[in-house]
């Protein structure tokens, strides 16, 4: 049976839609914007957003019993790809080898006009 799971220190969900899904020892993150969760206001620029969406990746693990060490795959998106070296960077500070596998696409525009969006998938423990 899926389970919601969702914490105050992210960002509430802006749509129908729940913070993460915990399935089968799965965890199915949505994707977090480099919201300040108490304000909902967007962090200023690339590397701001970057390190503040994984902030927010990590309250939502925390709550599921899971952490960024348990993490399988993640998905970056970017609506600039010249941004991938400093997102990259900003990345590496919150994963350890062996790495979650990852995808980074660019993508047109994103809610609230941010400009890095993340999601994950990761091991719950379960």
């Amino acid at each position: 049976m899926k389970k919601a799971v969702s914490t105050a220190q992210a960002p509430a969900a802006i749509g129908p839609y729940s913070q993460a899904i915990s399935h089968g020892g799965l965890l199915y993150t949505s994707g977090q914007l480099g919201l300040d969760p108490e304000t909902g206001v967007l962090a200023e620029g690339v590397e701001a957003q970057a390190r503040q969406a994984l902030c927010n990746l990590g309250h939502i693990l925390e709550a599921a019993g899971s952490g960024f060490d348990r993490v399988l795959k993640t998905t970056v998106f970017l609506t600039h790809m010249a941004d991938f070296a400093a997102v990259n960077k900003i990345y590496a500070e919150f994963f350890t080898e062996p790495f979650p596998a990852r995808s980074c696409v660019a993508v047109a525009q994103l809610p609230k006009d941010g400009l890095v969006e993340i999601e994950t998938v990761a091991l719950t423990g379960e």
